[in-house]
């Protein structure tokens, strides 16, 4: 069982000292209702702080204010997600917290964008919830099979686009930009598309991941855990329709 999100992989189900699946706990186990129902709450705590810092965040001429929210926002979402991943039973706590924080974020770079290109925002978040029911139909109805190969194929590619970011920041440091890819020409918005469409991809891994940990009979703090790494997924997919956005309004 693989899963192109990092926060959702194979060793996630394992008792990492004996290498065997994970008992239920006496809290009750895993189920597909709870995971749905904590994913719609963390959806909900982001969209809540996502407002307030969409009103806080503004470009001028002279800069941005409320840039905070952006950055700090940023930061601790990647710090309560490394916290959340290490310490998985602590998911009940720090997935909500991860979703409000993210949600600072979330709310701060759309309206940055949405200051540049109006109405980009609320297509991004239509395309991003359109994709996310479109692909979990496709799953549900066996149309998309998560084979091995298939999920072999989408974790090779997440890879392979981590290490363009990674190498993209790094660079960046130096002066350096990676030509074409991300500006707005021909090859910078089929590398948009072609991104949008490996994390897309990846929600059918964790739907497929999800539901292995029900069926395994994974603890009840999964569902926190499994709410948890969807929305890692849903938080890239809205960031690159952003991107892919953003590329295509500005060759008008």
């Amino acid at each position: 069982m693989r899963s192109g999100n990092p926060v959702l992989k194979e060793s996630t189900f394992l008792d990492l000292g004996s290498g065997t699946v994970v008992s239920r706990a006496d809290g009750g186990a895993m189920t597909l209702n709870g995971t749905i129902g904590k994913t719609a709450t963390l959806l909900v705590l982001a969209v809540i702080t996502a407002a307030f810092a969409w009103s806080k965040v503004e470009v001028t001429p002279d800069g941005m204010t409320g840039g905070l929210y952006v950055w700090g926002g940023l930061i601790g979402g990647f710090i309560l997600a490394m916290v959340t991943v290490f310490k998985k039973e602590w998911a009940p706590v720090t997935a909500p917290m991860y979703a409000l924080v993210e949600g600072f974020f979330l709310g701060g770079i759309s309206a940055v964008f949405e200051a540049r290109y109006p109405g980009i925002a609320f297509q991004a978040v239509m395309l991003t919830f359109g994709t996310l029911f479109a692909l979990l139909m496709a799953y549900r109805s066996g149309l998309i099979k998560a084979t091995e190969n298939f999920k072999l194929g989408v974790v090779a590619a997440t890879g392979g686009i981590a290490l363009v970011y990674l190498a993209t920041i790094v660079l960046g440091f130096f002066g350096v930009e990676i030509p074409m890819i991300h500006g707005n020409g021909l090859v910078g918005i089929g590398f948009s598309l072609f991104v949008v469409v490996i994390a897309a991809l990846n929600l059918v891994l964790d739907f497929d991941f999800i539901e292995t940990g029900v069926e395994r009979g994974a603890p009840k703090y999964m569902e926190w855990y499994g709410a948890f790494g969807l929305m890692v997924t849903l938080v890239w997919l809205y960031i690159e329709f952003l991107r892919l956005l953003s590329k295509l309004q500005s060759r008008n």
